[in-house]
């Protein structure tokens, strides 16, 4: 920290990219085709039908699945991003109803929510916050009602941290980062006379912690597959806090934030160390993080939870724009693109709690199964019903950047159009029109009142890259490619200084890729995509939704026909084989447009199948393969690995695209003894 000439104040370490303001960003293309199905499924009506938000304890109510009372704040945390980046009057009501309703009835001591004294815990005020946040960051004329009452509780957490009072339970004391970044938002912006109290308050957060840093070390991180652990690590064990995958998702972005206050440079070196073990070790294909509730190593027919999908690409958004390193962004968009689109119906109105790398159905587990719960809609833990809608709307709100005095960074690709004044004064407008990541050309068209410097990224998977930049004065175009123009070793930022008003034509080359998930066994990319086997899909559904009628007063007639759970099981063989020297990549995405046209050409909505215009081809046969606890078991051993059928072309598509897939493979080499 340094002290601010303007204020005198401490200033926190600044961001290497700076945030915007949210609203200041719009989505377009088949990003804004996304959002609209979010507004138009399930997250956009869970205030009028969904009992944990419509009957919430914070609202009057009766509803909440946890004594934690953190339906709403995760709600409101997505809801505000969701609405302002759609600008939808219909969500904007819905969040404005909920935040009146919870200042109205703010405690007066300070406390929001509907807790008593004697059952207090912070923890779900953390998301609330963030939401409140945005909100006023978005809709500046809620900053005079929202801010007093955002005051009048830090004024009461300081007091009760103090005093070791609503701390008690591992929820807050992993997930305090959540908080501490209102905290420094506050500081930052809005500091009021309590730039000191704001100060403590982190600081006391981080003290009566747990903390991040010790545990990502090597006497402390466990490396091991954590089902081969024993003693089993259950919710009872002290190491459980740290292993709880959500926990995981969060805490990566722990000591980025806590730096930003207390100058601690040894933490910038082990939350980098950190998400590179939690990611390597216990990562799956996809981006997220592999875990039902507690992480489970990488095995294939291991899953991962909706709710550790969006917390990752949230942490590593925010890693991005702290600290800046390349792989960063590079993590958010596999997730963001992989992770997280598998997770829904394509009309999301459903999704799955859990999905596995592995999984060629979906359906009910009869007896012993691997999975502390399972369910497609609303499984036992509801909370990535409420939780979900962050995921697109905060890589929307994260995808641009500032830069410096009058830079603007694509950090996150995809089809935007932002809106902003730079610090120097210098007011930029600037849409991107692409089909990324299902092309590989990016469009920008931009006006400014004043020259500005752009900054791309560039993925870590592009082998090669052109850029054309045009500006509307009649000089030449300039033309950049990667033979020499290399861009930032550590952001991977290209900057290029640009005139008032032109375009940019930015243009990434790739191959299909490889990773090694051991035992021989691949995964499979091209670009920013995962791919996995197309084992066709039959979809059933089920009209009643048992498991919230059985929790939840759901009142009849309330519940959309839309919301309905469902049975997904294959239609063609799952257990192949195939040979990785036959892959081969086929695309049907042929628009060249500059005008805008370009979003227009990828089918909506994106993630149905057989949607996305590219799909691998490679030679495989089926294997013998056994089912264990209802999913396939881990894949066969090399030297057990031997053709049952005649080797045939297998087709791979998108991830995001196949509800059910199998996206960790065996390979053998079929030429040589045609096992």
């Amino acid at each position: 920290m340094s002290v601010s000439p303007l204020t005198g104040n401490l200033s926190l370490n600044p961001f290497t990219f700076a945030p915007l303001a949210l609203g200041s960003i719009k989505p377009l293309g088949w990003l804004q085709d996304q959002m609209q199905l979010m507004s138009d499924g399930l997250a956009g009506h869970e205030h009028d039908f969904y009992p944990i938000v419509s009957d919430s304890r914070w609202l009057g109510g009766q509803s909440e699945y946890s004594g934690l009372n953190e339906g709403i704040p995760y709600w409101l945390n997505g809801l505000v991003p969701l609405a302002y980046g759609l600008n939808n009057d219909r969500l904007k009501s819905q969040t404005g109803q909920v935040v009146d309703y919870i200042l109205d009835h703010q405690q007066s001591d300070g406390w929001l929510g509907p807790e008593v004294p004697a059952n207090r815990d912070i923890w779900g005020r953390f998301p609330l916050c963030l939401g409140l946040m945005q909100l006023v960051e978005a809709e500046p004329s809620t900053a005079s009602r929202v801010l007093p009452a955002l005051y009048e509780f830090v004024s009461l957490m300081h007091k009760m941290l103090a005093k070791n009072v609503g701390y008690e339970q591992f929820w807050g004391r992993v997930r305090y980062p959540d908080m501490i970044i209102t905290l420094q938002w506050l500081y930052e912006k809005h500091p009021g006379n309590s730039s000191y109290r704001l100060l403590e308050t982190m600081s006391l957060l981080n003290q009566k912690g747990l903390r991040w840093a010790d545990y990502y070390t090597q006497g402390e991180f466990i490396f091991k597959d954590l089902d081969t652990v024993r003693p089993p690590i259950t919710d009872r064990s002290p190491g459980f806090p740290y292993v709880h995958a959500v926990n995981a998702a969060q805490g990566m972005k722990a000591g980025a934030a806590i730096y930003r206050f207390n100058d601690d440079a040894s933490l910038l070196q082990s939350t980098r160390k950190g998400v590179s073990w939690t990611l390597g070790y216990h990562g799956d294909p996809a981006g997220s993080i592999t875990g039902d509730e507690r992480e489970s190593g990488q095995a294939p027919n291991r899953g991962s939870e909706l709710c550790t999908a969006v917390e990752t690409m949230y942490s590593l958004s925010y890693l991005y724009q702290t600290l800046g390193d390349w792989q960063f962004a590079d993590g958010c968009e596999r997730a963001a693109f992989n992770a997280l689109p598998v997770m829904f119906t394509t009309d999301l109105w459903a999704h799955q709690y859990l999905v596995v790398p592995n999984q060629p159905f979906t359906y009910p587990l009869a007896g012993p199964n691997p999975f502390w719960n399972t369910g497609f809609q609303t499984p036992n833990y509801p909370c990535c019903t409420v939780n979900m809608p962050q995921g697109l709307p905060k890589f929307l709100s994260n995808s641009f950047v500032q830069v410096g005095n009058n830079g603007l960074g694509n950090a996150l690709l995809s089809p935007a159009r932002v809106e902003t004044t730079l610090p120097s004064g210098n007011h930029v407008s600037l849409s991107c029109n692409t089909t990324y990541p299902f092309g590989d050309t990016l469009y920008y068209t931009f006006t400014a009142s004043a020259p500005f410097i752009l900054n791309l990224r560039v993925p870590a998977w592009a082998m090669l890259y052109e850029i054309i930049a045009s500006s509307n004065d009649g000089s030449s175009p300039k033309t950049y490619d990667s033979s020499w123009f290399l861009p930032d070793p550590h952001t991977g930022m290209l900057s290029i200084d640009l005139l008032r008003t032109g375009t940019v034509e930015y243009k990434l080359h790739t191959s299909i890729r490889t990773e090694d998930r051991g035992n021989s066994t691949i995964s499979i990319y091209h670009g920013a995509l995962l791919y996995a086997l197309d084992v066709g899909y039959s979809d059933t559904t089920i009209s009643d939704t048992t498991s919230d009628a059985k929790q939840y007063p759901l009142r009849q007639g309330r519940i959309p026909p839309q919301a309905h759970d469902h049975i997904i099981i294959n239609t063609k063989p799952w257990n192949f084989a195939i040979d990785p020297s036959t892959l081969a990549y086929h695309s049907n995405h042929t628009s060249s447009s500059t005008d805008g046209s370009i979003g227009a050409t990828l089918p909506n909505p994106i993630w149905a199948y057989e949607a996305p215009p590219s799909y691998i081809t490679a030679q495989g046969c089926q294997i013998g393969w056994g089912i264990e606890k209802g999913l396939p078991a881990r894949p066969p051993l090399e030297g057990e690995r031997k053709c049952i059928g005649k080797v045939t072309e297998v087709v791979l598509r998108p991830y995001g695209s196949l509800k059910v897939h199998m996206a960790v493979l065996p390979t053998m080499d079929l030429e040589k003894g045609k096992e």
